[in-house]
């Protein structure tokens, strides 16, 4: 196509700001969704540092795998294995460790943890030991920060157990002499005899609000500015098999008691310390609603029978009692005891995920929706049947609507959702994928901005959208692209990350009409909103311009209707773009493809501007008063 246009071609993009023609955008348009994948949450955002720290990764028979565990020493000095002696009943493995040596090695014999690919260690901060230990002989041990070879040294103490038959909790803080991003836990002991680990758990003390999560990587989550967060999936939710799918009662409570799980679609264990209450906690964290999503009795390769769902109805209606019941109920006690009296904001269910045509799914759905409809009126309950075409033959408040696409696919829809029906769609996932996307192009995401445009103007339809993935750890490349790319001390956003940022603003934003005129249109998108900062009104317009343009675009912009003057003073321009449209973001070059503001001083209600080849653009008009904004 960029053989047919001449090197610099012309568009124009008028926006009627008439009060009369706006409407205003959900409140909830744009938010997160969060699952259980790449390891995003376990070696990821959830802040615990040592890997399968409960034993319990190999199964409840023993011996067992104990990986990532390894000994210091060789079998001639120390022997491990895994039984079943632990005082946790609902986690009952345990290490069994018995030195043998009597004149062991300098240093000692004893285990070590390398954590997920590494544990970041950094010069002088804190770190919060914490292990459950039996020994029938007093015992010192030291428990140490060591370089991945054990050669360097970062933090060490003795810690003395004392004889005796009754598992003892102990707690010691290490302080990082230096700094190692590949480090491992060890516990060592001169002494020969019998002792026995549980639950080794070594925390950073400098997490976000003392609430357990890797402060880095909230911060990206809080730049967004998301109006829900959806979690904890995902085909997490369902499990390949219902023995393996995520179960809230086990994530509760104690950290120490809590079993952990093989998530078998993702195939990885995690421990559950990023559990249901922490999922909330995150919500009100980020000011995010949470949008609680449950199975609802079916799997990928099994599915419970509506005849005998009812204990799955009640499991649900008992997680929606631990979130919002009283602190005096059965369960919102045990939400006050770990620490929140009050109840949290859960207005939004999911009744599971993707199965829509599963055998028994219209069946069980029925029973948990009128179950909820019952005992909480005012939640929004999601089902997972297309409603953009037919209507939906059950009740539902909204739809959830998956679009994985490759790059023209997903244009293609980019003015979609036009319906006549009342149920309005949740596009819980979206992304361009596969060939078109790598590991987060540039070109994915001009594709996935003009798809949002779209939704911007559908949003009488559409009321939530969330990008998927959201993160993905560099050691667990499962699935590609992600918004956020990290692994235990750097992090990046992709393009389609960055993206996203030039939507924050738009939920709860005014919407305006805009026409786009060129022999080209079609492979330009864009949308205009008013929207207001705390000391501000704009008018923001928002262009995404696709790959067929190879050229510059002289973009002129017109408004009509503005009820004020557009002040040059304050107003910017910022574009996203690069040299290559298939350019990404890499820990050694972060912000290759990332958006750059400037000031625009030829602000007016009629402008000329210059759309960079492969770009995507916003241009912040501010107004001298009222609540303008136009958003392209």
């Amino acid at each position: 196509m960029a053989s047919e246009i001449e090197a610099t071609q012309i568009a124009t993009l008028k926006v009627d700001a008439s009060p009369q023609l706006a409407r205003k955008i959900p409140e909830t348009l744009f938010g997160i969704f969060f699952e259980e994948i790449n390891h995003a949450g376990a070696g990821g955002i959830w802040a615990e540092l040592v890997n399968n720290r409960g034993f319990e990764a190999g199964g409840p028979h023993t011996p067992s795998n104990i990986d990532p565990w390894s000994i210091i020493g060789d079998d001639s000095s120390i022997f491990v294995a895994t039984d079943r002696t632990s005082c946790f009943t609902r986690n009952l493995v345990a290490l069994r460790m018995e030195v043998l040596c009597d004149d062991c090695p300098a240093g000692g014999v004893g285990i070590y943890n390398p954590g997920f690919w590494g544990m970041n260690i950094e010069d002088g901060k804190t770190y919060n030991l914490v292990m459950y230990v039996k020994a029938p002989e007093t015992t010192d041990l030291t428990v140490s920060l060591t370089s991945s070879d054990g050669q360097q040294n970062l933090a060490s103490a003795t810690i003395t157990v004392t004889g005796a038959s009754n598992w003892t909790k102990l707690e010691q803080k290490l302080v990082a002499e230096g700094t190692n991003r590949t480090s491992r836990l060890q516990i060592t002991t001169n002494k020969k005899g019998v002792i026995w680990f549980d639950q080794v758990s070594l925390m950073p003390a400098d997490t976000y609000k003392g609430h357990g999560f890797r402060p880095e990587l909230i911060s990206m989550l809080l730049d967004l500015k998301p109006r829900f967060l959806r979690f904890p999936g995902g085909c997490f939710v369902e499990g390949d098999w219902l023995r393996n799918a995520f179960r809230w009662r086990e994530s509760i409570g104690p950290w120490e008691e809590r079993p952990g799980h093989f998530g078998d679609v993702w195939h990885y264990w995690t421990d559950d310390g990023l559990g249901y209450y922490e999922f909330l906690q995150l919500a009100v964290d980020l000011g995010a609603a949470p949008i609680w999503v449950f199975n609802n009795g079916v799997s990928h390769h099994d599915e419970v029978d509506t005849a005998v769902i009812a204990p799955f109805v009640k499991d649900v209606l008992d997680s929606l009692e631990f979130a919002r019941g009283s602190a005096d109920s059965t369960w919102g006690s045990v939400r006050a005891a770990m620490g929140h009296p009050e109840p949290f904001p859960v207005k939004y269910v999911a009744i599971g995920n993707e199965d829509c045509g599963k055998t028994f799914y219209r069946g069980n759905y029925l029973k948990f929706y009128n179950a909820i409809r019952q005992a909480y009126p005012d939640i929004q309950m999601i089902s997972n049947c297309d409603g953009s075409s037919r209507p939906l033959d059950h009740p539902a408040d909204l739809y959830d609507f998956h679009v994985k696409f490759l790059l023209l696919g997903l244009l293609s829809r980019f003015s979609g959702f036009v319906s006549l029906f009342v149920i309005k769609a949740f596009v819980s996932e979206y992304a361009v994928w596969r060939s078109d996307a790598g590991r987060g192009s540039l070109l994915a995401s001009l594709a996935e901005a003009a798809f949002l445009t779209g939704l911007e103007k559908n949003s009488d339809i559409v009321q939530m959208a969330s990008y998927a993935p959201l993160f993905v750890n560099d050691n667990d490349q499962t699935w590609n692209p992600d918004a956020i790319v990290f692994n235990s001390w750097q992090h990046y956003g992709t393009p389609s990350y960055w993206m996203q940022t030039f939507f924050r603003e738009s939920s709860g934003a005014m919407i305006h009409p805009i026409t786009i005129s060129s022999n080209y249109s079609g492979s330009l998108a864009g949308s205009a909103i008013t929207w207001q900062d705390s000391e501000n009104n704009f008018l923001r317009v928002k262009a995404s311009k696709n790959s067929c343009i190879q050229d510059p675009v002289s973009l002129a912009i017109s408004t009509s209707g503005l009820q004020a003057s557009v002040n040059a003073l304050g107003s910017t321009a910022t574009v996203m773009t690069s040299s290559n449209v298939m350019d990404e973001n890499s820990f050694s070059n972060p912000n290759k493809v990332v958006p750059v503001k400037s000031e625009l001083s030829n602000a007016a209600s009629e402008m000329q501007v210059t759309l960079a080849p492969h770009s995507f653009s916003s241009f912040d008009l501010a107004l001298a008063q009222s609540q303008l904004v136009a958003e392209m």
